[in-house]
């Protein structure tokens, strides 16, 4: 092998772990997010199983046997809570808009929650 061969495979050589090094920042970015996804889900899923044990709400059978008026009050608790489990999570920072639905929210407020929430709010 002479002088410029060897110089031109070390140039390769050094183009391949440029390029792999590229790569290698990439999965690293991918690892960090999917390691804040991972734990934001697990945060989430263990507050829900909290709010799940704490409060089940009654079977549809049980509703059934219910007389109308406090079928439908037992109906419009349910919904209230839905409305104040949406909120909670809205002021956690996700977003409750069919739009971005469970995704973070950024510095600012998302107009298209806001008009849900207000929507809700003016339903009860």
């Amino acid at each position: 092998m002479d002088k410029e061969e060897i110089f031109k495979r070390v140039a390769q050589m050094e183009q391949q772990i440029g390029e792999m090094y590229k790569g290698l920042g990439g999965l690293k970015e991918q690892i960090v997010e999917l390691i804040e996804e991972n734990t934001r889900l697990v945060m989430e899923n263990q507050r829900l199983k909290e709010l799940f044990v704490a409060k089940e709400p009654p079977l549809p059978q049980q509703t059934e046997k219910l007389p109308p008026s406090q079928k439908a009050e037992v109906e419009d608790e349910s919904t209230h809570k839905g409305v104040n489990h949406l909120s909670n999570l809205y002021d956690e920072g996700f977003h409750i808009c069919n739009v971005h639905y469970g995704r973070l929210r950024g510095d600012g407020d998302c107009l298209f929650c806001i008009a849900f929430l207000n929507k809700s709010s003016k339903e009860k």
